[in-house]
């Protein structure tokens, strides 16, 4: 049976003049991934903070398992920082064993890349490897909910397939998946999106649903270079692939004002990254 695990209803938070959250409600299951995905400063980091309760909404109301946000809630979760929450100054085995001590349980298994680093303090190993013992740490409490704030940036296509997997494996054994990202690749593997935009939630769903509500225009000029410079001046978004041009959320009639009748136009289904260029611009 599914629980809710996390939820927010219309919560705000503002910094000074920045409105960084603006009136999200969403919630999350257990054994579902949820993908977070925006734009660097779209609000992600501090939407979570607010789940956590890190941050005190300046208005709207948090639940984590059902009740406010409190240590004891707090212990059942799994939770990789954007700035990792390693010691520096600490080897990675001390790292792993000191947060596996504060939740009562063994520190995890090294796999080879990590066991060769052990005893070298976290500071002078590559941001990869960090990012890996910060996953390995979160877990190890085997967390009812995972929360992973951009957890493969700076890791390697290998070390990023490799965290996936593990991501997958949570969710298969019924822990709840809390996601950042702004990678497009990364979003599809999510079981459903929210998209944030200016701290504003502006699209969820499926990958499926929500490229399913967006158009994107594909033109094959004579002279990409020349048309791109046209679309842009007219004020359209342009993505190159190879020799056609595809223009996110535009009409038929749009294109054709600044092409011309002469080049081929059609209109195809919009990419995910596509999908979320659409969104951005409308809000």
């Amino acid at each position: 049976m599914t629980a809710v695990l996390a939820e927010s209803d219309g919560v705000s938070r503002s910094f000074g003049a920045n409105l960084a959250v603006d009136r999200v409600s969403l919630s999350m299951t257990s054994g579902e991934i949820l993908g977070l995905v925006g734009a660097n400063g779209a609000g992600k980091t501090t939407l979570i903070r607010l789940l956590l309760g890190l941050e005190r909404p300046d208005a709207g109301n948090v639940r984590l398992f059902d009740q406010p946000p409190t240590r004891a809630t707090r212990s059942r979760i799994g939770y990789m920082p954007q700035t990792l929450g390693l010691y520096d100054d600490l080897t990675v085995a001390e790292n792993l064993s000191f947060s596996a001590g504060v939740f009562g349980v063994d520190p995890p298994r090294l796999d080879d890349d990590l066991a060769r680093v052990a005893d070298t303090t976290i500071k002078a190993i590559p941001l990869g490897l960090r990012r890996r013992v910060a996953f390995l740490a979160a877990l190890a409490h085997r967390p009812e909910l995972l929360v992973l704030d951009e957890p493969t940036s700076g890791v390697g296509p290998l070390g990023r397939a490799d965290l996936w997997e593990t991501i997958h494996e949570s969710a298969d054994d019924g822990s709840g998946v809390l996601v950042t990202t702004h990678h497009m690749d990364e979003a599809e593997q999510c079981d459903r999106l929210v998209f944030i935009t200016a701290g504003r939630l502006v699209a969820s769903g499926t990958a499926g649903e929500i490229v399913a509500s967006h158009a994107t225009v594909e033109a094959t000029p004579a002279d990409p270079p020349a048309a791109l410079e046209s679309l842009e001046r007219a004020g359209m978004s342009v993505l190159p692939a190879g020799r056609h041009l595809r223009v996110p959320g535009a009409s038929l009639a749009n294109v054709r004002a600044v092409l011309g009748a002469v080049p081929p136009l059609s209109e195809q289904p919009s990419t995910l990254e596509e999908a979320f260029m659409i969104l951005a611009r409308a809000s």
